[in-house]
Formats: C-alpha cells, structure tokens, sequence
C-alpha cells in the first residue's frame, strides 16, 4: 500500500507540474494556498485508480485538490472540509464528492466527473478551515482518448 500511495503522490505531482506549464492551477484564498487540477482517469495506472476507488474510464474525470497553510513556514498542508459543483454547458449540474487522502505530511481531496468527448465543465469550489467558507471557481476542458 506505501508505494501505490507513493505512485499516486508521483502522479498527482508530475501532473500538476504538467498542466501548471499552461496556468499555475493555484489560487490565494486568505491564508490558504489551493491548488487544483482536473484531468481524465485514465491518466491513472489501473492499480492507482482501484487502491483510491476511482472508475478509470475515458469518460470520468478526477478533480484533485491541495490545500496549504501560507502563514506558516514550509506551507504545510491543512485539513479542510471541501463542497463542489460542476456545471455543463448545457447548464446541467453535478455535485462533487470529495474523498480525503493523506500521505506522510501531504493531504489530497479527490471527486469524480463524468463528461463527454471535448465537454467543458466550470467547477465552483467551496473550502473551509473553520475559519469560514472560501470560494473559487476554474474550468476544465475534457478530453475522450
């Protein structure tokens, strides 16, 4: 299980270093540093996707979210509680479900979208601390491989 979680930590890693090439896929909400990436499942090796129950289809996609603490040094990673939607083109609405999952110091909340082939999907994502709800919104273009 130490090395899927380490494959996953790799993944997630070289992934938004991938996309963040394009944008940076972060945004300062307060005191809290949120970084996010959308991308399709079969990005995913299939051990990865069944050890994080994660359907690994060409048409779902995996919304991957970090928060950090900007105020302390080292920016550690902090425990939140996120909510989502994700809206279509077409105006249709689905509500995210995020899963946590902690490696070593490193905390990721993982959901799931289905989409079509070249479908756009505009994310509103809520986050809170306890410190009160924090909002930011992103959008995502998936693809059918």
């Amino acid at each position: 299980m130490k090395k899927l979680l380490q494959n996953l930590s790799l993944l997630i890693i070289s992934s938004v270093f991938m996309f963040s090439a394009h944008a940076e896929n972060m945004k300062t909400l307060d005191h809290l540093d949120v970084h996010y990436i959308a991308f399709g499942a079969t990005f995913l090796t299939p051990k990865i996707a069944k050890a994080y129950d994660i359907e690994r289809s060409r048409y779902n996609g995996v919304i991957n979210i970090a928060v950090l603490d900007n105020t302390v040094k080292g920016k550690p990673a902090k425990n939140v509680s996120i909510s989502g939607k994700a809206r279509n083109d077409l105006g249709q609405i689905k509500s995210l479900e995020f899963d946590e999952v902690t490696e070593g110091d490193a905390i990721y909340y993982l959901a799931q979208v289905t989409y079509s082939h070249e479908e756009t999907y505009y994310f509103d994502i809520t986050v809170n601390d306890g410190t009160g709800n924090k909002s930011f919104k992103f959008k995502q273009k998936f693809y059918v491989d």
